[in-house]
């Protein structure tokens, strides 16, 4: 069985953030993956693409392209944009049946699971569930 893109961006993942010795530098590396989200425009940040459960504003939306399922998102804080980020790495560009597939095992062995406040996490959850459910109805 060969492994799907998604599960090798998941795997990649784990292994960038093993060079860090400390979470200060993990922290600084998903701030650093935040800023390099793509331009999300105001006319898209209304309340129907607003993801609820964040106590940031994060909105998301999604398109298709061919049978594939792209996600933008944008969020007003800088560590709630790299984890967008992180997921828009596991989860963007895939066929719904592939992100159906992939548990977000990233979370416990990246530790985050461990080392997010219980509203981050809440939020990166909220996020994550979107994404599922966009791929549910497809």
């Amino acid at each position: 069985m060969s492994t799907s893109g998604a599960e090798l961006a998941q795997q990649e993942l784990i292994e960038d953030f093993e060079i860090f010795d400390n979470w200060m530098d993990r922290y600084q590396y998903i701030i650093d993956m935040g800023k390099q989200l793509t331009d999300f425009p105001d006319e898209w940040k209304i309340e129907e693409l607003k993801i609820q459960g964040c106590q940031s504003n994060v909105w998301m939306r999604h398109e298709e392209q061919g049978d594939k399922l792209i996600f933008k998102a944008t969020s007003d804080a800088a560590i709630v944009s790299g984890l967008i980020a992180i997921l828009l790495r596991i989860y963007s560009e895939r066929t719904a049946a592939e992100i159906r597939a992939t548990e977000p095992h990233f979370l416990a062995d990246l530790g985050l699971d461990k080392h997010l406040s219980p509203t981050r996490s809440n939020g990166l959850h909220s996020m994550l569930e979107r994404i599922y459910l966009v791929a549910q109805q497809k």
